[in-house]
């Protein structure tokens, strides 16, 4: 329940309040209740099918991920925004498109703070697990 809600706020983000901050922060919260129930051990051997080599959890290689998420949300957040100087634009314009028609949906807006959006929701969940890990570890 608590990843749907973290997915709509994201996904709203950019016409009402929400975004990518606030959407990473609830898909933590569920991560965090996994932890305090479970455990590092139970993440690491049950959902993602390995097995811990190491004896301290910070040195396992979940959070060596965690590490890459964020790096790769700071690249996508900033390269939303050098895209838009690339067209000849200032740094990290909007573009809105919409999509008509569509069976399901009728008409869809798609705007590229979502790509922004996508970008700081990945740094928010890398940053705030790996500091969930290091910090459960002790």
């Amino acid at each position: 329940m608590i990843l749907v809600t973290a997915i709509a706020l994201l996904l709203q983000g950019h016409n009402l309040p929400g975004g990518g901050f606030i959407a990473g922060v609830l898909t933590v919260t569920a991560f965090a209740l996994v932890y305090i129930i479970y455990g590092l051990d139970y993440l690491e051997t049950e959902l993602l099918d390995r097995t811990p080599a190491v004896r301290y959890e910070t040195e396992s290689g979940i959070v060596r991920e965690y590490g890459r998420v964020f790096a790769s949300g700071l690249a996508v957040a900033a390269g939303s925004g050098v895209a838009a100087m690339v067209l000849g634009y200032p740094f990290l314009t909007q573009a809105v498109a919409f999509l008509e028609h569509l069976p399901v949906y009728g008409e869809l807006e798609v705007a590229s703070a979502l790509v922004f959006d996508l970008g700081v929701y990945a740094v928010v969940v890398g940053a705030l697990l790996t500091i969930l890990a290091e910090v459960g570890a002790e």
